[in-house]
């Protein structure tokens, strides 16, 4: 059994977060890591956001794809891999992430999940079991900017967000990705805002 102790500034961010959003013990409890955050999104006790949560771990964006658009969309991120970075990729109808997650179930390891059809979100849920329902269907795992947003409550510059409990603002550019097959699209950036002063210390760690 390993233990890891966070600095102090960092657990009362956290803690904040938390407590703000009213996640699911409405105690201020934050999910110290990233199998205990995965184990409460599969069994239904924690549906939110997850910024705060698993610190020191990567956390990772979710698109699970039938098997006839799985090529055009990994020459998508590689042709964007600024934006869309490729940290993992199952094999065909595998929904276990082996490299970053071993014994994960991509289906249900999340607190929330957003089903597209024809280009337009059609539902949200909390389970994708059934409709991955095809021997061919692949996850891709992309990288997220929750993962160093640890580092940065631990160096005194907590973004807004985390202290208010809300997301990270996002906004869509005018500047166009490189597409593949069906995916094209303008690059979407978060928004953290700092003093000038601090600049610098966030380009450092980010």
């Amino acid at each position: 059994v390993s233990c890891t102790v966070l600095p102090p500034a960092l657990m009362r961010a956290l803690k904040r977060v938390a407590r703000r959003a009213g996640n699911v013990s409405g105690k201020g409890h934050v999910f110290e890591t990233a199998q205990a955050l995965r184990t409460a999104c599969r069994e239904g006790t924690f549906s939110l956001q997850t910024s705060g949560h698993a610190p020191g771990y990567v956390q990772a964006n979710l698109v699970i794809l039938r098997g006839e658009h799985t090529r055009d969309f990994e020459a998508f991120c590689r042709n964007n891999a600024a934006p869309c970075p490729l940290l993992e990729m199952t094999s065909p109808g595998s929904y276990e992430a082996i490299r970053l997650a071993p014994g994960s179930d991509v289906r249900k390891d999340l607190p929330k999940y957003h089903v597209w059809r024809d280009g337009v979100m059609t539902e949200e849920r909390e389970d994708v079991t059934d409709l991955c329902n095809t021997g061919d269907m692949q996850a891709f795992l992309l990288g997220c900017s929750f993962s160093w947003e640890d580092a940065l409550a631990s160096a005194q510059l907590t973004p807004r967000h985390m202290e208010e409990g809300s997301n990270v603002p996002m906004f869509n550019t005018s500047i166009r990705l490189k597409g593949a097959g069906p995916f094209e699209g303008n690059m979407v950036v978060s928004m953290r805002p700092y003093r000038p002063s601090e600049t610098e210390k966030v380009i450092e760690i980010t």
